[in-house]
C-alpha cells in the first residue's frame, strides 16, 4: 500500500515539475523579441465583439502598424474568422482599423476562416505558400508566444517572435492567469521528450 502511494506521489511530482518547467520556458521565452526583415508580419487573432477591437487584440495589430511603419514587413496578414452571432469577421474589423492607422488597402491580407490559433496559422501558411512569401514576423501576446511558435514550425512557416511590447495583460492576475492557460495547452501538446 505504501509503494502504491509513494509511487502516485512520484507521478504527481513529476507532473507538477512538468508543467512548471514549460511556464518556465513559456516565460522565459516571452522575452524573444526580433524585427528581422521580414516579407509579412502574421497577426493572431483575439476578438471583436460587433466590430469593436477587443484590447488585447488591438495591440497586436499596433504592433504589425508599428512593423510596417518600420519597413520591417511588406504585408500584415489579420487572422480571425466569425464569433458566435457576428456579421463581421475579425481579421476584416483589424483591416478596416490598420487602414484608419495609414497602412495602404492593398498591404493588407485578411483570413476569415480560423477561430483558434492553430487554424489561424493553417490559414496563413496557406496565403503564404500561395503569395510566394517566404517569412513572417508573428505577432501576439509575450506568453502566447512559445506556444504559438511551435505551431507555426509544425506547419513550416519560416518566422520569429515579435510579441506585443504594450501587452493589456499588465496585472498579475491576469498575466498569471494566461501564463497557466498557455502552460495547460502547451503541455497538452508537447511531448516530454521534445524539450
Amino acid at each position: 500500500m505504501k509503494f502504491t502511494n509513494r509511487k502516485y506521489i512520484i507521478l504527481i511530482s513529476l507532473i507538477i515539475g512538468y508543467f512548471l518547467l514549460n511556464a518556465i520556458r513559456i516565460y522565459n521565452y516571452s522575452f524573444e523579441y526580433n524585427e528581422n526583415k521580414s516579407d509579412v508580419a502574421i497577426v493572431l487573432g483575439a476578438g471583436t465583439n460587433d466590430g469593436k477591437l477587443s484590447p488585447v487584440f488591438r495591440e497586436r495589430i499596433n504592433h504589425s502598424i508599428l512593423l510596417y511603419n518600420k519597413n520591417i514587413v511588406d504585408r500584415i496578414i489579420f487572422t480571425g474568422g466569425f464569433g458566435k452571432g457576428q456579421k463581421q469577421s475579425d481579421s476584416r474589423t483589424a483591416r478596416f482599423y490598420a487602414i484608419e492607422k495609414g497602412v495602404p488597402e492593398n498591404k493588407i491580407i485578411i483570413e476569415e476562416k480560423s477561430n483558434y490559433t492553430i487554424e489561424n496559422l493553417e490559414q496563413s501558411k496557406y496565403i503564404m505558400d500561395s503569395l510566394g512569401f517566404k517569412s513572417a514576423l508573428l505577432v501576439s501576446d509575450p506568453l502566447h508566444m512559445k506556444r504559438a511558435i511551435k505551431l507555426a514550425k509544425n506547419f513550416d512557416i519560416n518566422c520569429n517572435s515579435s510579441p506585443t511590447q504594450s501587452t493589456m495583460y499588465k496585472s498579475s492576475y491576469p498575466r498569471a492567469k494566461q501564463l497557466l492557460y498557455e502552460t495547460f495547452y502547451f503541455s497538452l501538446r508537447e511531448p516530454l521528450s521534445l524539450f
